[in-house]
């Protein structure tokens, strides 16, 4: 599980699909401390399994789901990528719960400066906007950040000085591809109730009944 704040932006210093998969290599330095083979690294908000490390890099292997879901096949050498380490028990949580488990890829639309920020409008599938909330929590490129605005095509969030300096998303133009994750709570919740409707989020049109009452409550012990 990983948070969203982003620790270090490290480099792509080679990439390799061979069919479908591929391994990517890395150039970091603080992810790197105290990781062993087998953690995982989100590396654009993909959770990557580290397979070998040298001094100053590391290498993962990058699946065909992985190459299907995200942006991360349309990456160079020499490209910045967003990094952090899983999450420590214990630890502060700056962002909201992160899987690394990409939903899909978005699109920047636009990028504009507003006072001290850089507000950017990605634009998404219905399925992800439907997934998405105001106020509420997405991660772009592995970034936690809060949803400024939604519309049924696009929404957009801004971007303070900090997290602009300290991660990749300022420097995407229009056009870019972004990887997107949306909040693992709101995932379940639409699971749930597509189990119980027999339908998806997008087609409940009008109140669902649950059929819960208070005597059921106090038969139940609560």
């Amino acid at each position: 599980m990983f948070t969203g704040i982003i620790e270090e932006v490290g480099t792509v210093k080679g990439f390799a699909i061979n069919g479908s998969s591929g391994r990517i290599k890395i150039k970091a330095r603080k992810v790197l401390e105290g990781t062993e083979l087998g953690d995982s690294i989100s590396v654009n908000g993909v959770c990557l399994t580290v397979v070998t490390m040298q001094p100053g890099s590391f290498e993962a292997d990058v699946t065909r789901e992985t190459v299907d879901r995200s942006g991360l096949a349309e990456l160079n050498v020499g490209d910045a990528v967003n990094l952090e380490r899983a999450m420590l028990m214990g630890g502060r949580f700056g962002g909201h719960i992160v899987s690394g488990h990409i939903d899909g890829t978005g699109t920047v639309v636009s990028k504009k400066k507003v006072e001290n920020s850089t507000v950017i409008t990605i634009g998404a599938d219905k399925k992800i906007i439907n997934g998405i909330v105001p106020k509420g929590s997405v991660a772009i490129d592995g970034i936690s950040l809060t949803v400024a605005e939604l519309t049924d095509k696009t929404f957009s969030v801004a971007v303070i000085p900090h997290t602009g300096e300290e991660t990749t998303l300022v420097l995407k133009g229009e056009g870019s591809t972004v990887n997107l994750e949306n909040d693992v709570i709101g995932k379940y919740v639409e699971r749930f109730m597509g189990i119980y409707t027999g339908k998806e989020i997008s087609e409940i049109s009008s109140p669902v009944k649950s059929g819960l009452t208070l005597d059921k409550l106090i038969e139940n012990g609560f």
